[in-house]
């Protein structure tokens, strides 16, 4: 994934606005970081750093004395260095993006053909994909028509934050409203921000919500619109169930207050059909599926407990290494149990999602290995049947990495893809046998995935609004 912040001031140095704004978008990204300023006297600064081992807050400190400007960008991204400098037609402005561009190489190919350009390589002649937004846009006259054609013709999702060489910002939402943008206000200026905390913390209040594919430029003097919001939204509903922060709103819903409603209705589900008996704790899979088991425990009247508790002084986060066997070594390692509250006990987990599975696998054989007597475990979002094509949220590759897809295709070959929305539901023989073969191969006692119908209740906003392609495969 990845967050950006910027803003822009009348009277002061923005700078510490736009350090602290892009930390706080530190957990939505772990490979690379950047700030961007523009000062009158300066002009543009630009500094860019890897925060794979070191968090960004460490690896920027010294931005806060080196760098100046009324006016400024970061971002934090789990792909390609930014913020970029770019000098075109259009002048010379510092750019970052947020989401993924599915035809890529496509795009390469169209431009160097005609172009006579040329983009800077990188490992294996991989193009930065931010600078190749930059010559999407830089092909028209203007930042706004050159945005609605960047967004036009890629395949994917494109958030941007661009920041003009006159301390303006031009910050535009992603086409189909995938990925949030929000701008804040105080008595000096205005900011643009992915998570709204993020500017609420720093003495702003909320102005407003950029619509799907809206384009607005921001001065210290106010807002221009300079390419209306476009009717349709897809929003992504991972943002509530997995990747928001607990203290952001997006489209008016708070994600904390969506998880704990989303797992009341999971144990209303589990209530009516008897499966919550003989169950000692609820507890969640820390850390984001730890509200939607509070929100479980409230609902189903069962005592939740912290059966373990993640060591994060050292490694913060399990998923910073970059092999698959160091996070899963790493999440073993931070795993503390309170062994009075796993022995002999019958213990129910909510995790935010199951997707392949790996670590959850060593978390089951961590509680059993400290003497629990039964695991069950539930999923905060349905059955994940397809591969995101519209944000990097996740590190899959292939569908057939999704632990659906595999115990699909040992169920019944490629026959079963066939019917995915058989699979997914839990009152067929198929859903019913996918989910056993889950149980089965990760030891859990019972399984059970949040309905997307349930799922879209505890968002509660219009269902034609939200994404839900990693369920359903719908568009």
């Amino acid at each position: 994934m990845g967050g950006f912040f910027g803003a822009t001031s009348k009277v002061h140095n923005i700078i510490p606005d736009v350090f602290f704004g892009t930390d706080y978008h530190s957990h939505l990204g772990t490979r690379r970081a950047g700030m961007a300023a523009w000062d009158r006297e300066m002009g543009l600064q630009r500094e860019i750093h890897n925060i794979e081992n070191s968090p960004f807050r460490t690896r920027f400190a010294g931005a806060l004395d080196e760098m100046i400007g009324s006016a400024g960008i970061g971002c934090i991204s789990d792909s390609d260095p930014q913020p970029l400098l770019i000098r075109s037609n259009l002048g010379t402005y510092a750019l970052c993006t947020i989401g993924v561009i599915q035809n890529a190489e496509q795009l390469i190919s169209q431009f160097l053909s005609f172009s006579g350009g040329h983009f800077e390589a990188m490992r294996r002649g991989h193009v930065n994909t931010t600078e190749l937004v930059a010559a999407m846009i830089d092909q028209k006259s203007s930042f706004a028509e050159g945005i609605r054609f960047a967004q036009n013709v890629i395949e994917g999702t494109a958030s941007i934050l661009i920041l003009k060489e006159n301390g303006n910002l031009i910050a535009a939402r992603d086409k189909m409203g995938r990925l949030p943008v929000l701008i804040g206000k105080n008595e000096e200026g205005y900011c643009v921000s992915f998570e709204n905390f993020a500017y609420q913390k720093l003495g702003y209040e909320d102005e407003r919500e950029l619509g799907p594919g809206e384009i607005v430029e921001i001065s210290t003097e106010g807002i221009e619109v300079l390419s209306p919001a476009l009717k349709e939204m897809r929003i992504c509903s991972f943002l509530w169930s997995y990747y928001g922060y607990p203290t952001s709103c997006y489209e008016g819903v708070n994600v904390e207050v969506m998880r704990y409603k989303n797992g009341a209705i999971m144990a209303e589900h589990d209530m009516e059909e008897g499966r919550d008996a003989d169950i000692d704790y609820v507890g969640g899979v820390p850390d984001s599926g730890t509200p939607h088991a509070i929100g479980y425990a409230n609902r189903s009247g069962k005592h939740f407990a912290r059966a373990f508790i993640k060591y994060t002084p050292t490694w913060s986060r399990s998923f910073m290494p970059s092999t698959q066997t160091d996070r899963n070594r790493i999440a073993k390692m931070k795993q503390i149990p309170v062994n009075e509250l796993i022995r002999d006990k019958n213990l129910l987990f909510v995790d935010d999602s199951i997707v392949r599975g790996t670590q959850l696998r060593e978390t089951v054989e961590f509680l059993y290995d400290n003497g629990a007597k039964s695991v069950h475990m539930r999923s905060a979002c349905p059955p994940i049947m397809y591969g995101c094509k519209y944000l990097n949220f996740s590190r899959a590759t292939s569908d057939m990495e999704l632990i659906t897809r595999q115990v699909i295709m040992e169920l019944e070959g490629d026959e079963g893809f066939k019917h995915l929305e058989e699979y997914a539901d839990r009152t067929t023989e198929r859903g019913r046998a996918m989910r056993q073969a889950i149980c089965d191969r990760f030891h859990f006692s019972s399984l059970e995935f949040q309905s997307l119908e349930g799922l879209e209740e505890a968002i509660g906003i219009d269902r034609c609004k939200l994404c839900t392609y990693c369920w359903n495969g719908k568009e």
